[in-house]
């Protein structure tokens, strides 16, 4: 049997703002249902990085591939050119992505905020999008606020909606940028919730966070980055117990003193 492609797969990716080198020629490969965490000091290129795999910021050099598919751009005979806006969106529906901040609708109930990428985007019947909100609303704990606006919640149930929103669209993978870093500390653990039962369900996740006890617990791979590059990638128990780098050892006994 043929061995099976990686669902990403990023190549020599280097990403600059002008003259600061943000990441210095990455290469990743994440499985399917593989869960990967990002950790790191803030700065080391961690959120570009996952910016870049969703094409939301373009890499200065090198490649990425979703599902053996190049993102962003296309080939054409020897060269490779800027993909077109709607390729791009049809790519980008199968990446869903959770972000620090909410960016729920404010003047849509919490129902119609999950329902909309479906239907604009995806054109699918209202009824099925409808039924399958109602499936994610109970799925995150939220299926009694479905008529709610955002100002009505709080910013855990909010990202919790965020979660819904994201895999409404049924994406091949999830990206989570700092999920649960804006929200007060007591509302955490709903969200962590939410993203490990996500991970047990088999979603291919990329996880960007500071929650080094759930990075621990729920990933197969923990990447640790330093000024724009990987310095230590391995098994959990690898880079919180066993790392044998400096640079991780210090961040690791640094963030857990805290």
């Amino acid at each position: 049997m043929a061995e099976s492609h990686p669902l990403v797969r990023v190549e020599g990716l280097h990403k600059s703002f002008g003259r600061l080198d943000v990441l210095k020629g990455i290469d990743l490969q994440v499985q399917q249902g593989q869960k990967i965490s990002l950790i790191g000091p803030s700065g080391s290129g961690k959120t570009t990085l996952l910016r870049c795999i969703n094409y939301l910021e373009e890499p200065t050099r090198g490649s990425i591939y979703i599902d053996n598919a190049l993102i962003g751009q296309r080939k054409v005979g020897e060269r490779t050119v800027p993909m077109g806006d709607r390729d791009l969106a049809r790519m980008r529906a199968n990446i869903g992505m959770v972000f620090q901040r909410f960016n729920l609708f404010p003047h849509l109930s919490v129902l119609d905020n999950i329902i909309l990428g479906p239907l604009k985007v995806q054109q699918r019947n209202r009824q099925e999008a409808v039924e399958q909100a109602e499936d994610l609303l109970n799925k995150v704990g939220m299926f009694a606020k479905r008529d709610a606006y955002p100002d009505q919640l709080s910013g855990g149930q909010q990202q919790r909606i965020a979660i819904a929103r994201a895999l409404a669209m049924r994406p091949k993978l999830m990206l989570f940028d700092e999920a649960t870093s804006a929200l007060d500390p007591e509302l955490v653990g709903e969200v962590l919730t939410v993203m490990r039962k996500l991970a047990e369900e088999g979603m291919t996740m990329i996880i960007v966070t500071h929650e080094m006890r759930f990075a621990e617990s729920v990933s197969d791979q923990v990447i640790f980055m330093a000024d724009g590059n990987i310095v230590e990638q391995g098994p959990p128990r690898q880079i919180f117990r066993e790392s044998q780098v400096e640079r991780t050892r210090a961040f690791i006994s640094a963030v857990q003193e805290h």
